[in-house]
């Protein structure tokens, strides 16, 4: 007859055989594959801000190198990648001219790049799995000083769900995908920057 001793022992090492194994993350190698194939695509987004707000709106990827966020009412503001550049127009200044500056210096880039590489010596700084997530967080190897871009993916079928922005002072800001629709063409005129300014009745 097994004692108490022998029989929890012999319980414990069962249920260690018995327990799943924990799901491995998608390889990076799939997910660089994933996003080199998302050349144009459309999606309504909820941003959540480093203070807490929110904001909704709806998003187009157009890649490389090209993003639009189109932000609800009654936000009158524009966030758009194109040209190397990222702009901000703010519907409630008086300028028609946006902020500008370089798409590098904002980590969107590392999705935005004309040939993602999540493989590279560097970049990866965490590649794990939480549930049936896949969670990478990721950073420009020569400017990691602008911060880090967390991506998150669900599999079958493959599709980025999330991505949070982390600026190089700490700051979050999450920015969560409803259904992400790819598209066959997106108008020029979504990433153009001095079209927007134009439109706007600058010069």
């Amino acid at each position: 007859m097994l004692d108490r001793r022998t029989f929890l022992a012999a319980a414990g090492a069962s249920a260690l055989i018995a327990a799943p194994a924990a799901a491995a993350p998608i390889p990076l190698s799939q997910l660089s594959q994933y996003l080199n194939g998302l050349s144009a695509a459309q999606a309504q987004f909820t941003q959540i801000n480093g203070d807490g707000t929110i904001s909704t709106g709806t998003l187009y990827i157009n890649r490389p190198g090209r993003m639009r966020f189109d932000y609800d009412p009654p936000e009158e503001t524009l966030v758009m990648a194109g040209g190397g550049s990222v702009a901000i127009f703010d519907g409630k200044s008086n300028s028609v001219n946006p902020e500008t500056y370089p798409l590098s210096q904002t980590p969107l880039s590392i999705i935005l790049d004309r040939n993602v590489n999540l493989g590279r010596a560097g970049m990866v700084q965490g590649h794990r799995q939480d549930g049936n997530k896949t969670i990478v967080t990721a950073q420009d190897p020569q400017r990691p000083q602008y911060g880090q871009l967390e991506l998150v993916f669900t599999g079958d079928p493959l599709t980025l769900r999330q991505w949070v922005v982390i600026d190089g002072q700490g700051n979050r800001t999450t920015t969560a995908l409803g259904s992400l629709q790819r598209v066959s063409s997106l108008p020029a005129s979504y990433f153009s920057i001095p079209t927007e300014v134009q439109s706007r009745g600058g010069q």
